[in-house]
């Protein structure tokens, strides 16, 4: 006042007491991710501003997106989830929602959900697919057989029981097809998928034996920030980088785990995943996105991963107490918070758009037949033929023998024998389906019409229709052993050579769990005739198994015999259990 006495108006503003706030309410912004550089050992500075990838434009984007879905879905008892959004032009943590309230201590909303070692469902399948591409198993429209199917003692099932039959390997992935993505992983040669997943830093991981096949679906664990980098190296042709937190970290040329053709094309295959509401499709075809939902085991995760824009996109809702809730399904607790994020993104940046994505130089287009997955024969129908993604001398690729062409007598509606009268005889093109497909689509109820059967003709040989499939056996599984308890003489498999894969079947109880063997066979065949080291040992129906008691360890070879004389051999090891 004495300094200044033309002040002495604002006196009653200058009595008023001070409005102090504790720590904890000082405004923090990204908790999780500041907590993250913070602790980071290689973060310490000398420097007054510490620079980050941040964008907290976009941090704010994505901390809405959450508080409001957790608002909606709070009723269903879902309480927390998490959201990381990674550039995948320079690999930078563009934003980190680490839960939805850092300051919830009802749901222990400081810890850092990114960082939590979490079972991811089915999220990482993609990769499944990819090192199938890349080893020559499969193009986007192999057929594969989601039928009941046992890996030794591993039988998985399928998320809603059912089977759908053939599948094609971009169906299986998109609806989240259990059997066909083993069956996948269990003809990887190498790298398997373990492996693949030790080179590609997933850290803390059990031995390969630990998991066995049920780590294709989902037996093992992974952060928000694994899973992130996995989606961005699809993105980046196959080059995994590590992710970027400071401006200052230099960035990575990276690792080369799968070719560019592969990447390429397995994200072409999640571009067909369809987005939950279709009411938003006209938004979301301006921008592609490429994405996979998961759920864990006991409904305790709700993952959804996927690329859009330049972006890596990672959400997670579950409860950190890691209790179960049928509501935490990835398609419908997961997906919706996903793409309303993609939805917020578009309207926070108008010019966001689609990276160019061009076919690699080794990706081509072929044309095939849609039931086999196969190029087409003649016999095979213009409305049954579509174009596919195709790795030339890598793909696997044959002619079509699903459609075939027979000669039919009228008068008895069997195969004809040569020479065919032209009154009684005609050509005829049918489906031959393979035993266990045939088997599911009885048990559907979803009719197809039966090839005729093949009559005795003068000499004393069937009459076979045109390329004619050859039995194949499917258990036991190539390089499979079976460990013999010597006290009661049951075996049971413990180890499966190909793929590095494992498997521990369950105790033999009282002698009575023999080796089964199963085999795949022609349309045309009436029966399988198995043998053991030339001993005959049984006859089955198509799709029918048969159960062998080993009796004594040993190396034995196990032969399948079509009623046509076409036939299968395995090597099998019988290995007394210590």
């Amino acid at each position: 006042r004495r300094q200044h006495p033309v002040d002495a108006s604002t006196m009653a503003m200058l009595r008023l007491p001070f409005a102090l706030r504790p720590a904890h309410r000082l405004p923090f912004a990204a908790p999780h991710f500041v907590e993250r550089v913070l602790r980071d050992e290689t973060a310490h500075t000398r420097d007054a501003t510490l620079s980050t990838t941040l964008d907290l434009r976009l941090q704010r984007v994505l901390e809405r997106q959450v508080a409001q879905h957790i608002a909606r879905e709070r009723a269903r008892g879902v309480r927390n989830a998490a959201a990381l959004l990674v550039d995948t032009r320079d690999l930078g943590v563009r934003a980190l929602v680490g839960s939805a309230d850092f300051f919830d201590a009802a749901i222990a909303g400081q810890v850092n959900a990114s960082r939590a070692k979490r079972s991811p469902g089915s999220t990482l399948k993609p990769f499944i697919y990819a090192l199938g591409l890349d080893q020559g198993v499969l193009h986007p429209h192999t057929v594969l057989r989601d039928v009941p199917t046992a890996f030794g003692a591993f039988a998985p099932e399928n998320f809603d029981g059912q089977f759908l039959g053939p599948v094609t390997a971009t169906e299986a992935l998109l609806r989240s097809r259990n059997i066909p993505a083993v069956t996948v992983a269990a003809q990887l040669a190498g790298p398997s998928f373990y492996e693949f997943l030790k080179v590609a830093g997933i850290s803390r991981m059990a031995s390969e034996q630990h998991y066995g096949l049920a780590l294709v679906l989902g037996g093992g664990e992974v952060t928000m920030e694994e899973s992130a980098g996995l989606y961005a190296m699809l993105a980046n042709q196959g080059r995994l980088r590590p992710l970027r937190l400071r401006e200052g970290d230099r960035a990575s040329e990276g690792t080369r785990l799968l070719s560019a053709e592969a990447s390429f094309i397995t994200l072409e295959m999640l571009r067909g995943n369809q987005r939950p509401n279709s009411a938003f499709a006209a938004r979301a075809a301006r921008l592609p996105v490429y994405w996979k939902t998961g759920t864990s085991w006991g409904f305790r995760d709700a993952w959804t991963a996927g690329v859009v824009g330049p972006y890596a996109l990672v959400v997670w809702v579950g409860n950190f107490d890691g209790s179960s809730n049928p509501a935490l399904i990835g398609a419908e607790a997961a997906a919706p918070l996903f793409f309303r994020i993609v939805d917020a993104l578009a309207a926070h940046d108008a010019a966001l758009v689609e990276p160019l994505r061009l076919p690699p130089p080794g990706v081509r287009k072929v044309e095939v037949c849609l039931g086999s997955g196969d190029l087409p024969n003649a016999w095979c129908p213009q409305h049954s033929r579509a174009q596919t993604w195709f790795i030339p001398g890598r793909s696997p690729i044959r002619v079509s023998q699903l459609h075939r062409r027979v000669m039919v007598d009228s008068r008895s509606g069997r195969i004809a024998c040569p020479p065919y009268d032209p009154e009684f005889v005609s050509a005829q093109v049918f489906e031959y389906w393979p035993s266990d497909l045939a088997r599911v689509f009885r048990q559907a109820g979803m009719a197809r019409r039966t090839p005729p059967a093949p009559p005795m003709c003068g000499s004393g040989q069937f009459v076979a229709a045109q390329d004619d499939e050859a039995v194949r056996i499917t258990s036991p599984r190539r390089g499979a052993s079976y460990a013999l308890r010597s006290r009661r003489g049951a075996a049971r498999e413990s180890s499966v050579a190909p793929g590095g894969f494992v498997e521990h079947g369950p105790a033999a109880d009282e002698g009575s769990e023999p080796i089964v063997f199963n085999a795949t066979v022609d349309a045309n065949v009436s029966g399988v005739f198995w043998f053991v080291d030339n001993a005959y040992v049984g006859r089955v129906e198509p799709g029918g198994s048969l159960a062998w008691p080993a009796s004594e360890p040993g190396s034995y070879t196990v032969r399948a015999v079509d009623d046509r004389g076409r036939s299968d051999t395995r090597e099998l090891r019988v290995i007394a259990e210590r």
